[in-house]
């Protein structure tokens, strides 16, 4: 704990009554757009609202401080925390209640702290589905490759089967992970299937990047830009670059495009609802996101 205290020393004595403190957990977050989009709209609403970045790269924190970090954040008085890559399934060890649909993906963003109760909730799936039904609402269904079966591609999935995708492949490079996800969700119904590798997005309808390729942290593309076609929708979860290589690419060759933005966005919304009590803004956030982007 000494070690925490040494990077977290701003956060030992938040102390004012009445505030509102919000967490994000992760690794090369700063650049995230979640603290302004929920700061201005906690004072859009008349709030006393805080949002704190606390990066475990900046911190020098190793992923077996999750557990310390999340025990100070609850004893100081924060409200609650988001979590972001690497740990919206490590996060799980460290609660002591699920809603249901974090408790159907496996998966948790969204952190509530409330009487020594942890409740973990899954906004990125409402977040996806919402991005998407707004985004493609015409894009075919009947066969999506995914790529990337860690904490967000468990909420994606859940998010592409919801918006009516019929036939989803999923792979990863830890074949272990994208066969777990696929049987979870086979197990309740869903067509999902792990697939070894994938030379399947040239058959499919859309392909989804799951994974963090593609971020500043991790440079590159998921898949090989010869297995995409115009015909073909390409989404991608990342949202600083605002627009991934994959995303730039797939628009050069005439694809229909999803960039990360508007799961970012939704995904915030849902989860300032869940902190606050109160019903946000999408519009605002919206605006607010574009204006910083």
């Amino acid at each position: 704990m000494a070690k925490l205290g040494s990077g977290l020393t701003e956060l030992l004595n938040i102390g004012a009554k009445g505030a509102i403190h919000i967490g994000l957990l992760g690794r090369g977050i700063g650049a995230s757009l979640s603290p302004i989009m929920h700061r201005q709209e906690g004072e859009r609403q008349g709030l006393d609202y805080h949002y704190h970045l606390i990066d475990f790269d900046a911190l020098d924190l190793g992923n077996e401080h999750l557990g310390d970090v999340i025990d100070l954040l609850e004893k100081v008085g924060f409200r609650g925390v988001n979590v972001t890559h690497p740990f919206k399934q490590a996060v799980l060890d460290h609660l002591n209640q699920l809603a249901p649909d974090a408790k159907e993906i496996g998966a948790v963003n969204t952190v509530l702290f409330d009487g020594g109760q942890r409740s973990g909730h899954n906004t990125d799936c409402w977040g996806f589905a919402e991005s998407f039904r707004r985004g493609l609402p015409g894009a075919g269904r009947k066969r999506v490759l995914q790529i990337g079966a860690g904490g967000a591609g468990a909420a994606v999935a859940r998010a592409l089967v919801e918006v009516g995708v019929e036939q989803l492949l999923v792979f990863d490079t830890d074949a272990t992970r994208s066969q777990g996800l696929a049987t979870r969700m086979c197990e309740m119904g869903y067509g999902v299937a792990a697939v070894a590798d994938v030379s399947s997005a040239a058959s499919s309808d859309g392909i989804v990047n799951a994974t963090p390729v593609g971020m500043d942290k991790y440079p590159g593309v998921p898949v090989d830009i010869e297995l995409m076609h115009p015909g073909q929708w390409i989404a991608d979860i990342i949202y600083f670059p605002r627009e991934t290589v994959l995303i730039k690419r797939a628009a050069a060759l005439g694809c229909a495009t999803l960039p990360g933005a508007g799961m970012a966005i939704f995904q915030a919304v849902k989860a300032f609802e869940l902190f606050t009590g109160r019903s946000p803004s999408a519009e605002e956030m919206t605006r607010t996101f574009q204006s910083a982007a």
